[in-house]
């Protein structure tokens, strides 16, 4: 067997990789040494900055296979014939701490799926529950800072998190998710993941339906208490990590079935309240739940840095048959996340292995820039429309067009008939056992009763109120026995 030389980045022959070059035996370090230079100068920039939210993640691939006919709602080739399978990347994720947080926290999760499709990559970026906490764009920003540490203290504030949420009337129902019991996922095996946000299906007949994404696990649904949750922290801050990728290399791999609801695009003007509200679910009794297919995970990345940490999702990576709905959140989201990987990673971040086409050809005239792997040949042009047979458009659309009307300006939201920030809490709330709502009661006064202003304290207690009278009262009576102690 040959032996491996090592080299330098440039394939020169590393003579000593044990001892610096100095001056003299025991003499200062010269800066001639160019291997120790590009060592140490490579070593402070392996680690890329951490993601602004969703910093803690893990990640594995896997194939999803259709297992039922939804052409007579979607063109989208991947999904054109039960049977077909897609290779995917999954990335799950924490939103609020950093990388160097627990995974064992309450925190919604994050479930962002890559498809590698023959028409190009297709990404899903959702989360684990099917709604959030705001539904204007404008307001993720302040949200985001009001969630994470604060700039004097350097810790998460309770003052910030509900102060926020005091004057966001329309997080209760996401509020009423996240302190409730799948708050805290049991593992990233052990909880549902969903689009969240409103999609648009065209079929090949040029027919538009709006979707929403169900991802249930096959696993069934586990989730840990508060104190389970700290306790395992405490052991493992790693844990969901550990979990799914002893999980793979064991051979027990997870699995998820998809569900769409669907809803004829003509519907949605006069639904009962906003489909496009990222704060409200469509009851199933509206629109039931229809099996796509399942997703199955069956291999961990090689390299978590330069796999799970370099994946670039973006919302706006649509293939045909698939596009967007007016959800303004989501309309956000198709700039926003994009444009993070390019400051994070780099204009030419698509072109890493993770984010690169599996089995479609990149053919565009994106050229240069940092880490451009993709320059062309010395003939080929770099402009279009051109005359040397270089890539040109199709003229077909993705998806359908969206209809618009009305005037230019910013605008509340359009009330629907049945808008409301607190009927859907409510609903949620009413769902529960007993004990899950004892539980879900004591989990938002552990919190709430941590904020030193009284006005904020009654403003959350307001939107408790609105949701459900015994909902309110008793998150009003456990934050007043928490506060007199």
């Amino acid at each position: 067997m040959t032996k491996r030389v090592l080299t330098t980045e440039s394939g020169a022959p590393v003579a000593d990789n044990q001892n610096s070059a100095t001056a003299g035996v025991g003499g200062p370090v010269l800066l001639q040494d160019q291997h120790l230079l590009e060592k140490l100068a490579r070593f402070n920039r392996e680690r890329i900055p951490e993601r602004v939210v969703h910093a803690r993640g893990s990640g594995a691939y896997g194939y999803f296979e259709v297992t039922d006919d939804v052409t007579g709602f979607t063109r989208a080739d991947f999904l054109s014939a039960v049977g077909k399978r897609t290779e995917t990347f999954i990335r799950f994720s924490t939103v609020a701490d950093s990388l160097g947080g627990a995974d064992a926290v309450r925190d919604p999760r994050g479930f962002a799926l890559k498809f590698y499709t023959d028409e190009g990559n297709y990404d899903l970026v959702g989360n684990n529950t099917p709604v959030f906490f705001i539904k204007d764009p404008i307001k993720f920003p302040d949200f985001i800072h009001s969630q994470k540490r604060d700039p004097f203290t350097g810790r998460q504030e309770p003052d910030n998190v509900w102060d926020f949420w005091a004057h966001a009337p329309e997080a209760t129902h996401q509020v009423t998710w996240l302190m409730g019991d799948r708050g805290i996922p049991a593992s990233y095996r052990h909880m549902n993941g969903y689009g969240s946000h409103t999609y648009q299906w065209t079929n090949a007949a040029g027919e538009a339906f709006f979707v929403k994404y169900h991802f249930k696990t096959n696993q069934g649904v586990r989730s840990l208490s508060s104190e389970q949750a700290a306790e395992l922290a405490g052991q493992d801050n790693s844990s969901h990590q550990t979990d799914l990728l002893q999980a793979i290399e064991r051979g027990t791999n997870p699995s998820w079935t998809l569900y769409v609801q669907v809803m004829p695009a003509a519907e949605a003007a006069d639904y009962r309240f906003n489909p496009f509200d990222l704060t409200k679910v469509w009851p199933h009794s509206d629109y039931p739940l229809q099996r796509v297919g399942r997703l199955v995970l069956d291999r961990n990345p090689d390299n978590v840095f330069a796999e799970v940490e370099q994946a670039a999702f973006s919302p706006n990576n649509f293939v045909p048959g698939i596009g967007p709905s007016p959800d303004k959140m989501l309309q956000g989201r198709l700039f926003a996340y994009a444009d993070a990987h390019r400051y994070r990673l780099g204009v030419n971040h698509t072109q890493l292995p993770v984010n690169a086409p599996r089995t479609a050809v990149v053919d565009n005239y994106g050229r240069d820039g940092l880490h451009a792997t993709r320059n062309g040949a010395r003939h080929d042009k770099n402009y279009e429309p051109n005359s040397y047979a270089g890539p040109a458009q199709t003229d077909a659309a993705l998806s359908a067009p969206l209809a618009i009307h009305g005037w230019t300006g910013t605008h509340a939201a359009p009330a629907h008939t049945k808008d409301d920030d607190f009927f859907q809490a409510g609903e949620l709330y009413r769902l529960m056992s007993e004990d899950e709502k004892g539980r879900l009661v004591a989990n938002i006064a552990g919190g709430l009763s941590q904020v030193t202003r009284d006005d904020v304290i009654e403003k959350n207690l307001a939107h408790f109120h609105a949701a459900d009278a015994d909902y309110g009262k008793r998150v009003e009576e456990a934050v007043r026995a928490l506060r007199e102690d």
